[in-house]
């Protein structure tokens, strides 16, 4: 049951960081463009504006992919209580392994295409009109 344990751990912190990434990116996202710290993509450091859209809908977007992946973690978790320690390990670390694609590649992939939506590729608002 130990090592059980240490599994369901584990299968909750990646969704639980992605979470408490997610509200920190919507409520105060990093304040400067900078290439250390944040959502940093080329669309995204294009100007402030692109940089907080891309935070706050990337922070939606990893709220709800990490709510969902727990979710699903945790039922599967639940169906290997009183099995061995090989199964509980192989599904675990596959469970990871496609929170890690989920929660890392989906959102990004989301969020780019929402930049593309909202801003011209000079990081200009589309519904703005240049005067």
């Amino acid at each position: 049951m130990g090592f059980w344990i240490f599994m369901f751990i584990m299968e909750i912190v990646q969704p639980l960081t992605f979470i408490g990434f997610g509200y920190w990116f919507i409520k105060s996202p990093p304040a400067q463009i900078n290439g250390i710290f944040g959502y940093r993509t080329k669309m995204s450091m294009k100007n402030i504006e692109t940089w907080h859209f891309a935070h706050r809908y990337c922070g939606r977007q990893w709220i709800r992919t990490g709510w969902i992946t727990m979710a699903v973690s945790v039922s599967v978790m639940l169906l290997l209580i009183g099995q061995n320690e090989d199964r509980i390990g192989a599904v675990g670390g596959t469970v990871v392994f496609i929170q890690i694609a989920l929660l890392a590649i989906f959102p990004v992939l989301r969020t780019e295409r929402e930049l593309r939506r909202q801003f011209h590729t000079d990081g200009s608002w589309k519904g703005q009109q240049n005067l």
